[in-house]
């Protein structure tokens, strides 16, 4: 394992910035996952890092080494793709082994290190088979294994788990999970999956149109997002666009005045309010903020119900109710009264 650090990382086409001053210090033996929507850069900046993609501005170093002008294999990198990239000819023994016959690994020690990586994802006995006689999380296992028998300093992984389904994808992720922790391994990986990013990473970076928007540990994001958009890409936000109008003082765009302790100053802005920080019916009273709300559309789904609900013509909300035995979902057109707390809100800049 090695600290990894990426020093304003940039990446232009032409007249195109798709990876825009990117710094991230990476400790030793952290589980660090880029997060964003597609086209944000992130897999452009695991690739700058792997060497397949060369850096316009920048510096990446792996330990004490400067490895930006690097190729790819003088990196030791491990680099799990999102389609496996096993050779359909080749056996699970063969496939692992690839990469120690590129770097001109001593024949005696390949078999040893072949043995021991599939040892690590459970696929001891799987070495003669071939990549059809295997499920989706098996091939998935063999790819972990191939990059693991390199024994990188750095573990790269690519939207691994994107090409399994829903249950697989939540085994497989905590077996990945449970084996960077008990290897150490220094570890990036790619994802638009919020729950997977939520469950498996020790920080995570959102990014957004080639920038950082933050960094930080799950709950520092979610409790404390930096941004609007921060704020509605980790779980989920009800916004409402209105003006402060002094010191825990906000009044929407529909004229509710809202008491809320992060107003301070004047001016237009957003409120920012988690659904589950809503309480709905008898929960609402005595909080600073109490509404009546018609509603317009309830979700059940399963543990959780989701209520979307408008408060004038202008304001509307999301609520998120825990689904309690004996509470019965309210229907489009009721009225209910929901609240939430003086202190439950941030508050953003208002975007045009």
């Amino acid at each position: 394992m090695a600290r990894l650090a990426i020093e304003h990382l940039r990446k232009s086409y032409g007249d195109v910035t798709v990876v825009d001053d990117v710094t991230i210090d990476i400790a030793e033996g952290e589980f660090l996952v880029l997060l964003g929507p597609s086209g944000c850069g992130k897999t452009t900046t695991l690739r700058m890092v792997a060497g397949f993609v060369p850096p316009s501005a920048g510096k990446i170093a792996i330990g004490p080494r400067d490895v930006t002008g690097l190729p790819p294999w003088k990196r030791n990198c491990g680099l799990v793709f999102q389609s496996y990239a096993l050779f359909p000819h080749m056996t699970v023994a063969e496939n692992v082994a690839f990469g120690l016959e590129m770097r001109k690994t001593p024949k005696a020690d390949r078999g040893p290190r072949v043995a021991e990586a599939l040892r690590l994802v459970q696929l001891t006995g799987f070495d003669t088979r071939y990549p059809r006689q295997l499920s989706g999380g098996q091939q998935q296992r063999v790819a972990l294994a191939r990059a693991l028998a390199m024994e990188p300093d750095v573990l790269l992984l690519d939207e691994p788990l994107s090409n399994l389904d829903a249950k697989l994808r939540q085994e497989v992720r905590v077996e990945i999970r449970e084996l960077q922790r008990k290897l150490g391994l220094t570890t990036i990986m790619v994802t638009h999956d919020q729950e997977e990013a939520l469950t498996m990473a020790d920080r995570l970076v959102v990014m957004e149109g080639g920038k950082v928007r933050q960094i930080g540990t799950q709950r520092e994001l979610y409790e404390k997002p930096a941004d609007r958009f921060v704020a509605g890409f980790i779980g989920r936000s009800a916004f409402v666009d209105g003006r402060i109008e002094g010191d825990g003082r906000f009044r929407s765009k529909g004229g509710l005045e809202i008491a809320c302790a992060a107003a301070t100053g004047a001016g237009p802005a957003t409120l920012a309010l988690r659904p589950e920080r809503i309480a709905v019916g008898s929960d609402a009273e005595g909080l600073a903020n109490r509404f009546s709300a018609r509603v317009e559309h309830a979700a059940y789904l399963g543990a959780l119900l989701d209520i979307h609900v408008s408060l004038s013509e202008h304001d509307r909300m999301l609520l998120q109710i825990p689904n309690r035995q004996g509470f019965v979902e309210p229907r489009p057109g009721e009225t209910i009264a929901i609240g939430w707390a003086g202190d439950a809100g941030l508050i953003y800049p208002l975007q045009s």
